[in-house]
């Protein structure tokens, strides 16, 4: 009877916790704890007063909600995401301040919402499978009903029941409806617009308190756990929280995550959100981080926008939703730090209080050598960034051999981008998109991202006969994924790895391995070995998208100072404009460009004849809707071919004290000892020392015992691997 009576107690204890409000984006008792602590910790003030700024500008004003028809950037478009915003932020300081006025304010633009709602159709401007009423596209719908939903519940105890059934029935139901029913198929979607539509249905349905609502955002619309936001947590991210899309689309997705799994924490915590799947919001946030560039910039990987970085709104919201779940981490105080605001919650509190109590916080994020599986078992190749240095030293190569993408993948395996003293050295389009412009494509994808910004020519990978890996269809090249074959990076000296991909051309098998060396001297090279193996004659295209001032070449060529011509007439190449070229044979040719006051070189072994083309896009496009970029281009046409490239970092530029030094590469020679399906043993020779690079092309495996000899030089190693520089290996 007594454990009965403790279960019923329990159960109570939950429904009261259900019942009450607010209950989404913080709870009464956490409300009163954040009001006590806004005097005590200076970043928390100074985020509220600036909430509070924002919002105090509308109060007693008649706020507009337009009917919708502007694509993004537009009036109508930017006023209602700016409404969304301000109900929410406002329902916020109804409860840390108990003015009316801030309830009214909500109430009143939810009512104007309960009003509009039921009357729209699909957006006019809408142009994809998934349109929106309020936007153009449901996404941004989804986005309203996420900050909507938390606002109604933050207000919920000043509306009276009539209100709410207004609210309820005309703001919300017809967009729930609209999601679960009219675009059942798209939020059933194992995706990341499906998770802000699982979150947005959820939140409303635990502010309404809407089990039905609840169930579907959790399991899906036929609430069989195939879709909805626990197949989302479970088949999105990799085990180890990489998302296949990139960190540019973690980012987006972890706030409606965290903001979901806050309110189901909040009014079932027996779900024990935050611990699913061994803690997967987590591992995805650090993961995210870890993708970052050191001015807090995401990765490009497939269609990233550049301007985004660590200081955006949503991982604000994560990274104090974490640290407060999850417990203390000094790296994401460090990024909280530079984002200098913090959420008005528990989270927000935790944050702002433990970085007053903390004096010298790291000026970066704790970096490091980091190994990404992709796929939701973690088997579908994945992504590798090799990292020496700390702080603004730090140099960072990403190696990507991943899967597809999803519908924002590139067609780019084993693609690489170099980062080095928070410089981008050796560059990734990412996508061709202006967000919020109205002038660019209503905000849309320009038509220039698919035809050129995802194509293989754009990325720094071998482009085969001018065709895009997969043909271009992304169907096909979701079929496939990359292997990674072996990595070593236990020695911050001597990080390696390697993979292949025997798909993305029909009789091509490509292999690539990547070291990034740290030499006694001081000096860092990042050593490229790409064959590519077939039974036919192919064109094979290398391109080093590289960003700097071009220096020098130690070859001649001819420049097209008069006109110049596209480089080819598709799958990319028709947007790239051919500035200069020339012929090479049988040396090692080397090309010099500087970068904010650092000199890097490409050195590049020629076996036979090979072009090589330096480039800038943007050709055919009238619209100047390209970033003008310029790019390497080194050009073999054979069977196998092997690119053996040297990315030397050194020197510095002194432009104040017009001083230059070590402004010529160290790097003198390069030669393949050997060469077959069994071995690739390089010798590059720098400043009178040898380096010697020994790869395995077959056996990966890290016990194997293996030889070579020529006369002169003889090598005995185990595993995959071995690096030898100056006759002895490097520590």
């Amino acid at each position: 009877m007594k454990k009965l009576s403790t279960v019923w107690c329990i159960l109570l204890l939950q429904l009261t916790a259900f019942a009450q409000h607010p209950k989404t984006f913080f709870t009464q008792q956490e409300a009163a704890a954040v009001k006590k602590s806004i005097a005590l910790y200076p970043l928390l003030n100074q985020s509220y007063a600036a909430v509070k700024k924002d919002v105090d500008g509308w109060l007693g004003k008649d706020i507009d909600v337009p009917v919708p028809k502007d694509p993004a950037g537009g009036y109508t478009h930017d006023k209602h995401k700016a409404n969304y915003t301000l109900m929410f932020n406002s329902g916020i300081l109804y409860n840390l301040t108990g003015n009316e006025a801030y309830a009214t304010l909500v109430k009143h633009m939810l009512l104007k919402y309960a009003a509009l709602n039921p009357t729209l159709k699909n957006h006019p401007e809408a142009t994809s499978s998934s349109p929106g009423h309020i936007f153009w596209q449901a996404l941004n719908d989804a986005n309203w009903m996420v900050y909507a939903g938390m606002a109604y519940d933050l207000i919920y105890n000043s509306l009276n029941a009539g209100e709410r059934k207004q609210i309820e029935d005309g703001a919300f139901k017809p967009e729930v409806d609209f999601f679960t029913k009219g675009l059942k198929n798209w939020f059933n979607l194992l995706h990341n617009h499906a998770v802000w539509a699982c979150a947005g249905v959820g939140i409303i349905g635990i502010a309404t308190g809407n089990k039905d609502y609840v169930d579907m955002a959790l399991y899906g619309t036929e609430k069989n756990g195939k879709s909805g936001f626990i197949a989302q947590m479970d088949n999105l991210f990799s085990p180890d929280g990489y998302y296949t899309e990139g960190p540019y689309y973690t980012r987006y997705a972890i706030l409606p995550y965290m903001l979901f799994a806050t309110a189901l924490n909040n009014t079932n915590p027996a779900l024990k959100i935050f611990e699913h799947r061994d803690s997967i919001l987590l591992k995805a946030l650090l993961t995210c981080m870890q993708q970052t560039n050191t001015n807090g910039s995401f990765f490009p990987l497939n269609d990233d926008l550049k301007d985004k970085d660590y200081t955006s709104n949503e991982l604000v919201v994560a990274i104090d939703v974490a640290y407060k779940m999850y417990g203390g981490n000094e790296g994401l105080l460090t990024v909280a730090k530079k984002q200098n605001r913090v959420i008005l919650n528990a989270g927000g509190v935790a944050v702002a209080k433990s970085i007053a109590g903390k004096k010298n916080l790291p000026d970066y994020f704790p970096y490091k050598t980091i190994e990404s599986t992709d796929g939701a078992k973690g088997n579908e190749g994945g992504v590798t960034v090799l990292r020496n240095g700390k702080g603004n030293d730090l140099t960072s190569v990403v190696f990507k051999y991943a899967s597809q993408g999803m519908g924002h993948g590139h067609f780019d395996r084993l693609n690489i981008n170099v980062f080095d003293q928070g410089n981008e050295i050796l560059l990734d389009y990412g996508s061709a998109r202006f967000v919020g412009i109205e002038q660019k494509y209503g905000g849309r994808y320009l038509p220039e991202n698919a035809k050129y910004a995802t194509q293989t020519i754009a990325h720094n990978t071998i482009t085969v006969d001018e065709t895009s890996q997969f043909n271009g269809n992304v169907e096909q090249g979701s079929q496939y994924h990359a292997e990674k074959l072996f990595s070593s990076i236990t020695n911050p000296a001597a990080l390696a790895v390697a993979a292949r991909e025997n798909n993305a051309y029909k009789d091509v098998a490509l292999q690539r391995n990547i070291y990034l060396l740290h030499l006694p001297e001081g000096k860092k090279l990042l050593v490229d070995i790409f064959n590519a193996a077939s039974p036919n004659e192919h064109q094979y295209d290398l391109p080093f998208q590289y960003s700097g001032q071009f220096i020098n070449t130690s070859f001649k060529y001819t420049a097209d100072t008069q006109k110049q011509e596209p480089l080819g007439t598709g799958n990319g190449y028709q947007f790239i404009w051919k500035e200069a070229e020339a012929t090479v044979k049988d040396t090692t040719i080397q090309f010099t460009f500087l970068n904010n006051n650092t000199y890097y070189t490409l050195s590049s072994l020629v076996q036979g004849e090979a072009q090589v083309f330096f480039t800038r896009t943007g050709a055919n496009d009238p619209n100047f809707n390209l970033r003008r970029e310029t790019a390497c281009i080194i050009r073999k046409k054979s069977k196998n071919q092997t690119f053996l490239n040297v990315l030397e970092i050194h020197g510095n530029y002194d432009a104040v004290n017009e001083f230059s030094t070590h402004s010529y590469p160290q790097v003198q020679q390069m030669s393949l000892l050997r060469n077959d399906a069994e071995y690739t043993i390089a010798m590059i020779t720098i400043a009178g020392k040898p380096l010697i690079i020994a790869q395995c092309n077959k056996e990966f495996g890290q016990s194997g015992k293996h030889a070579f000899s020529n006369g002169e030089i003889k090598l005995e190693w185990t595993g995959p691997g071995y690096i030898l520089y100056n006759g002895k290996e490097l520590q």
